[in-house]
């Protein structure tokens, strides 16, 4: 067994996979918790087979080394990749209270004092700020990637389509959820 595999036996062997927490294109996103410590962690299985194209596995890597970029308490912390010759695991912070589409959703109409919490206290603001600082660019901004923690703050998610910028040079894809995308584009 290479060294890869090793690693990635010994990362399970650490930490029993629980539920999954949602699907993707490439795999899936799984509860996992550390036998001894019993600390949570998410962890994305993608399995390369259903990266179709040396273009996909670019992207997450790509999407792998802008999160390691990031140190911030309200953006989702990167704790470690290990690769096998059939999947990619990424061990992330697991945010135990889901999404702020789902908690919306939920609670129907939000009230004035919960709305004034998202922004007056400019939570998504601050963590898109702090993106910009780093000269990344998230792309696909969301409810469902802003996930809230026990204490209702949010946490930036998912850099599956952001990228990385120049002061001066602006990208000239367009990404994003057409659900989400301004009119006329």
């Amino acid at each position: 067994m290479d060294n890869r595999a090793d690693t990635a036996k010994s990362l399970l062997g650490n930490h029993r996979l629980g539920k999954t927490l949602g699907l993707g294109s490439f795999g899936k996103v799984k509860i996992a918790e550390h036998v001894h410590t019993r600390y949570k962690v998410a962890t994305i299985i993608l399995n390369r087979r259903k990266m179709k194209s040396p273009d996909m596995e670019e992207k997450v890597r790509r999407e792998i080394k802008i999160c390691r970029l990031f140190v911030h308490p309200h953006v989702i912390r990167l704790y470690e990749v290990v690769e096998t010759p059939t999947d990619i695991y990424v061990v992330m912070k697991y945010v135990n209270h889901g999404e702020l589409f789902d908690y919306i959703i939920e609670m129907g109409r939000l009230q004035e004092d919960t709305g004034r919490h998202f922004s007056q206290q400019k939570q998504i603001i601050l963590r898109v700020e702090y993106c910009h600082r780093n000269m990344v660019v998230h792309r696909d901004l969301k409810l469902e990637n802003l996930l809230l923690d026990s204490r209702g703050n949010v946490k930036l998610a998912d850099f599956g389509l952001s990228n990385i910028t120049r002061d001066g040079h602006f990208l000239r894809m367009i990404y994003g959820s057409p659900n989400y995308a301004a009119p006329g584009f």
